[in-house]
């Protein structure tokens, strides 16, 4: 009989470390890896059913990070990141059929791993200014876009937020009300493009009890951990996200 939902083991064998990664992402501990999941589940299924599979387990985890992290967001920040991440999205829907994913994981890759000589090249001094408001603007669009077409939304706004230099569980607060409002916001265009059904669905509930287990162990270091550590593990979180988007962009 044809089991309702996945049951492909090699499918559960890239997917079950690709939510966990997911999971920890949320915390903000290793920020950057979580954009990792659809490219590593695409090893299995196509990137749109991947992105579509991926739909309630971050529902799940926006809620649990919110939860945790509710007393520690920047509000005025989140306030002016929320309109141009919504633009991203618009964007996303409407260019959704013309674009091939794997050139938009390029495009976040390259981008990924320019950002990161450039602050290896010409590290910020301690008086540096924060980046501009336009610049943020244009970060945050992109955020939107690339995290409607392959939940990878993470490398562009972590390019506008870490030079702002936040506390680690402000930083992770602020990002996880954003990217929940974010993924809230694809469902309905999700839909109106196809890509929901109740196979999807079914895949997601087997991968749903690794939502809270990543959530829990990236919160539990990011509220221990000292914030140059923090940092240094979100720079290796987008280094390692930034080759394997450009990787796939490339082959």
């Amino acid at each position: 009989m044809d089991l309702p939902f996945n049951t492909d083991p090699f499918f559960y064998a890239v997917s079950v470390p690709a939510v966990l990664l997911l999971g920890i992402s949320k915390s903000g501990f290793g920020a950057g890896l979580g954009s990792l999941a659809v490219p590593m589940m695409a090893l299995s299924v196509t990137v749109p059913q991947a992105a579509a599979i991926l739909m309630p387990v971050l529902f799940v985890m926006d809620v649990l990070g919110m939860a945790a992290f509710r007393k520690d967001v920047d509000k005025d920040l989140l306030k002016f990141m929320l309109p141009f991440a919504m633009l991203g999205i618009v964007i996303g829907t409407l260019l959704f059929k013309y674009l091939n994913p794997q050139t938009v994981a390029g495009v976040v890759g390259a981008f990924t791993l320019t950002f990161l000589m450039q602050r290896l090249l010409f590290p910020p001094r301690a008086d540096s200014a924060p980046p501009p408001r336009w610049l943020g603007a244009i970060l945050l669009s992109t955020s939107g876009f690339t995290s409607f077409i392959a939940h990878a939304g993470g490398p562009p706004v972590n390019a506008y937020a870490i030079p702002l230099k936040l506390k680690p569980v402000v930083f992770t607060g602020t990002m996880a009300f954003l990217f929940f409002f974010v993924n809230m916001a694809k469902w309905v265009p999700y839909a109106w493009l196809g890509l929901l059904d109740m196979r999807n669905f079914a895949t997601s509930l087997v991968l749903l009890p690794l939502a809270p287990l990543g959530v829990w162990a990236g919160v539990r270091i990011a509220r221990r951990i000292q914030p140059i550590l923090f940092y240094r593990f979100v720079y290796t979180g987008m280094f390692l996200t930034g080759c394997k988007l450009l990787w796939d962009g490339l082959r």
